[in-house]
């Protein structure tokens, strides 16, 4: 017995009320086969960042995203 037709068979034995958990999950595991794929500019702002985690340059904040967007917005 294949394991799709195994949980077929499972799925019998599942209370109605609980099959809304089931949907929900098997949903979540489709959303990862369907992720899209970064365009150029992404994918170059990633191999950017990856490159300074290696040279060790560019600029480490930490504190929040709020805090954060504000430092860049006082910035000339």
């Amino acid at each position: 017995m294949s394991d799709r037709e195994k949980v077929f068979q499972l799925l019998d034995y599942v209370p109605d009320e609980k099959l809304s958990y089931i949907i929900g999950f098997i949903q979540g595991l489709t959303i990862t086969e369907n992720l899209e794929i970064p365009n150029a500019e992404t994918l170059e702002a990633i191999r950017e960042g990856d490159q300074m985690l290696e040279n060790g340059t560019g600029q480490r904040f930490e504190g929040s995203t709020k805090d954060f967007f504000n430092m860049i917005l006082e910035e000339p």
